[in-house]
């Protein structure tokens, strides 16, 4: 188990370099400091553990810590949260720093993850669930199912996402899945997949402008309840593969028609 030094006067030591910048006190209020362990967490266990490269510590606070919870802006307070694929905590474990009122709960298949994320909760003191498992088990959907949002970062493609993310949401509920410059063009690839998947007003979010260098980008769909999913019609591409395959079923002389000329 890893321990977190602390300094006299109460708070997280860190390597100058490692000190928060000004807008993590706006995002993090009266439990920066809990901020401060976790970035300290990830910077020593979580390399040491394989879980964060090197080269990610110097930005540890803008581009994962801060990046990431900023996302509470888009949750109502005292929603369930599940956070999939969860890894070294991101987004759920700054989530559950910035916004206590949550109740969050991070799903994490591989054992060395959760005993960190174990580790480290206990470590800060947080009231956060870990579950080991994959989103799709049916263990997992049996204790994390009915959440109000499901949130997940670097995990799989869109349409993938959707699948793993929808069947832990109460009707309404949302997935939010964070994305970076590219959400925009992969909301256009996947839409059609989202919809299959039962996910209605899907959209790219922004958030903590002013808080974080670069927004965070979001793509945020809802599940909607099945007598309110559309029933489009099948793509033009399906359509094509279909008369396609009735084309050369009939360029095929049907079976037992064959006779030898007399």
């Amino acid at each position: 188990m890893f321990h977190v030094e602390r300094d006299l006067g109460g708070t997280t030591a860190l390597p100058a370099e490692l000190e928060p910048p000004a807008s993590a006190a706006a995002v993090f209020g009266d439990r920066l400091d809990l901020a401060r362990q976790y970035c300290a967490a990830l910077a020593t266990a979580g390399v040491e553990r394989g879980l964060i490269g090197p080269r990610e510590v110097p930005r540890l606070w803008d581009r994962h810590i801060l990046n990431c919870a900023v996302i509470g802006e888009l949750i109502a307070e005292g929603s369930s949260v599940v956070d999939i694929g969860s890894g070294a905590g991101l987004p759920g474990i700054p989530l559950a720093i910035a916004r206590p009122d949550l109740r969050i709960t991070l799903v994490e298949p591989l054992l060395r993850r959760t005993i960190f994320l174990s580790e480290f909760i206990e470590a800060a003191g947080l009231d956060v669930t870990v579950v080991r498992g994959r989103a799709e088990q049916s263990g997992v959907m049996k204790e994390a199912g009915g959440a109000d949002v499901v949130t997940s970062r670097a995990v799989a493609p869109l349409g993938k996402l959707a699948q793993w993310s929808l069947p832990l949401l109460r009707d309404h509920g949302r997935m939010l899945a964070l994305k970076g410059v590219s959400a925009a063009e992969e909301l256009e690839r996947d839409g059609e997949a989202l919809t299959r998947a039962g996910a209605g007003n899907a959209m790219v979010v922004e958030c903590g402008a002013g808080l974080v260098s670069t927004p965070t980008l979001i793509i945020s769909a809802e599940r909607l309840p099945r007598a309110e999913r559309a029933h489009r019609p099948r793509s033009e591409k399906a359509t094509a593969r279909r008369e396609a395959r009735a084309a050369k079923r009939a360029d095929k002389p049907a079976a037992g028609r064959i006779r030898k000329a007399k």
